[in-house]
């Protein structure tokens, strides 16, 4: 398969620059197959996931049987507990429904100050990425710096084709969330996320109460990025 193929000699080239790379896993299904790319070729990728704390179960247990089925360290980074505490005693648990600010203000202590202490000490950091799950994606490039993480961003699968992806899952067996199968197709923490109908948006379900372009604030699109398309 010749997008398994450029992927794997993309990433294989990355790690032999004598830099450090590490991977944050969401644990959706791009995701997966990156784990999966790591763990077969045996690639020294530290691959990190993000605990906020209000995840699905179904996530937790996907994290759990991904590691030992490929008997990885997955290293979870959670929230500052002082920044946390004082976010749901001052405003309330579920305060995130209130205003996009109060949203925003939960996913900045439970996702973005946690990767910025993920990224720390890295050169490169590989997400999971694809163009075809939201418009605001279209215009990533594989390659580039990011001026709010100060880190080189990749993303070697952002043109995967759905169908690529799947028979990759597939193939492989690799374990995907079940919560897929029920119409969650982008998973995130449990409040701020639902099924969505047939024919609706793959990102619909990402706090659904709000009218925005479904972006929590980790991957914003950089004008100032360097191309590069060879993935």
């Amino acid at each position: 398969m010749k997008a398994l193929e450029l992927t794997l000699k993309y990433l294989t080239d990355l790690t032999q620059s004598g830099e450090s790379v590490v991977f944050s896993t969401s644990l959706g299904e791009e995701d997966q197959l990156l784990t999966w790319i790591i763990a077969e070729y045996k690639l020294p990728i530290e691959i990190i996931t993000l605990d906020t704390g209000r995840l699905f179960p179904e996530s937790y247990d996907l994290l759990s049987r991904t590691a030992s089925k490929y008997k990885l360290k997955i290293k979870a980074f959670y929230p500052n507990q002082k920044a946390i505490e004082g976010y749901v005693n001052n405003e309330g648990i579920n305060a995130f429904y209130n205003s996009i600010e109060l949203r925003k203000t939960c996913c900045g202590i439970r996702k973005i100050e946690p990767l910025k202490r993920a990224l720390s000490g890295h050169q490169h950091w590989i997400t999971g990425l694809r163009a075809a799950q939201s418009e605001n994606r279209q215009d990533m490039e594989v390659q580039g710096y990011d001026e709010f993480f100060q880190i080189n961003k990749v993303n070697p699968i952002l043109h995967w084709t759905d169908d690529e992806m799947r028979q990759v899952l597939d193939d492989q067996n690799i374990p995907v969330n079940p919560l897929h199968k029920k119409g969650f197709i982008s998973i995130g923490c449990a409040p701020c996320t639902r099924a969505i109908e047939p024919g609706e948006h793959p990102r619909a379900g990402r706090w659904w109460w709000e009218e925005s372009k479904k972006e929590c604030g980790l991957h914003q699109t950089n004008t100032n990025e360097s191309v590069s398309k060879t993935a």
